[in-house]
């Protein structure tokens, strides 16, 4: 960790010793600059980008592995080193007699999360190779298209996009990318990071490489909990045992182990312990659903989907006894602006995409078909945290 980020992290503890000294380094949606025990496929795909270092760009790949991999924090990680390459280089030339451009591409990395939308995902590209913020209204698709194609022409050394979280459910699927990519200036290339198996994706039918990347294994597992914990936890808060617990149960899904994590320091710190317990490790593991819902979905929602679930977490059983009565405690929280019609039209496109679940009740009283509760399917202590931390 560097120095900016150690002095924000004493920042934060305003004066008190406290167990969690930094959440941002245990939460599961934040990624660190070297990614712990991945020097492997950071290998791999640096022998795909290979080219950039002559200049050239490298062909289109696709990046593949379940969730919880590690996808996107190796790809995150080694894209903001890769970006700062034509800078450094440029710099350099410049102190010759006179000065060029740089003499490699380009690196911009894409949330699909984020940019479900023709205009977002033009958007996010443009706006990464300028200086000067896009501006995201009073501008059309087709001018943001045209713009960036002819800011790549004046580039000439062309540029690299990856795309990350492709075909999830509340982002690109890989049809609607391919016509993205088939808009994009023929001096772009592409990295798509996705977990469809390469047999079942469209996308390779346009890539020359495809990446695997496996699971976790234990140790590997153990190592990122460490990490994380050394950064973000006071000293020895974490057994190193229950380390291994967390990293037996989430078999190989860093963001299931890390969502562990970030809950059983959550508990402890609610207790004013200044240890994590193995009932808090007990407690964190029993409340991550299976399947989870990963929370970075979750936070990239529009804000006021997230506004809605954060007033459904903290609902009692009563109030979640029927989606009629769950939209009439949400629409009843002074946080929520909005009308009972639309909280409960968002909570039903919440359950469709399986971001919150209907649960049948098991008793109908005589009265016809049961009514259903919603249950989030993701981690609602984590969720709550990060929420209000503006994460």
């Amino acid at each position: 960790m560097d120095i900016e980020a150690r002095i924000k992290r004493r920042q934060r503890r305003n004066g008190a010793p406290r167990l969690v000294r930094d959440y941002e380094s245990l939460s599961p949606v934040v990624h660190i600059e070297e990614p712990a025990d991945r020097g492997p496929i950071l290998e791999r795909l640096l022998d795909h980008l290979d080219p950039v270092f002559d200049g050239q760009l490298p062909p289109n790949a696709y990046v593949y592995g379940p969730s919880g991999s590690g996808k996107s924090a190796v790809v995150t990680a080694l894209f903001a080193n890769l970006e700062r390459l034509p800078t450094e280089q440029q710099a350099i030339i410049h102190t010759t007699t006179r000065a060029q451009p740089p003499t490699s591409p380009s690196f911009v990395y894409v949330d699909a999360r984020r940019t479900a939308s023709e205009f977002a995902f033009y958007h996010a590209v443009l706006d990464s190779l300028v200086e000067d913020s896009v501006p995201e209204h009073g501008i059309g698709t087709e001018t943001l298209r045209t713009r960036l194609h002819d800011l790549v022409r004046e580039q000439r050394t062309g540029v690299v996009v990856a795309v990350d979280h492709v075909g999830e459910s509340e982002s690109i699927d890989s049809s609607e990318l391919v016509d993205l990519f088939a808009g994009l200036p023929s001096t772009v290339s592409w990295l798509a990071i996705g977990r469809e198996a390469p047999e079942s994706t469209e996308l390779t039918r346009y890539t020359a490489t495809t990446v695997h990347i496996e699971p976790y294994q234990r140790q590997m597992l153990v190592d990122v909990l460490m990490t994380r914990t050394s950064d973000g936890l006071a000293q020895q808060a974490l057994d190193h045992g229950l380390a291994r617990r967390i990293a037996d149960w989430a078999d190989g899904n860093a963001h299931a182990a890390l969502a562990a994590l970030f809950i059983a320091a959550e508990l402890a710190q609610r207790a004013d312990q200044d240890r994590i317990t193995k009932a808090n490790v007990d407690d964190a593991i029993a409340e991550v659903p299976d399947p989870c819902v990963s929370l970075g979905v979750v936070l990239a929602l529009p804000a006021n989907r997230q506004a809605v679930l954060r007033e459904l977490v903290d609902l009692s059983e009563e109030e979640r006894s029927s989606v009629t009565a769950t939209t009439e405690a949400i629409s009843a929280a002074e946080s929520v602006d909005l009308s009972p019609g639309t909280v409960k039209r968002f909570l039903y496109e919440m359950a469709e995409s399986g971001v919150v679940e209907r649960v049948a009740a098991r008793a109908t009283n005589g009265q016809g078909r049961p009514p259903s509760r919603l249950e989030p399917r993701f981690p609602p202590t984590a969720f709550r945290r990060l929420y209000d931390l503006g994460q």
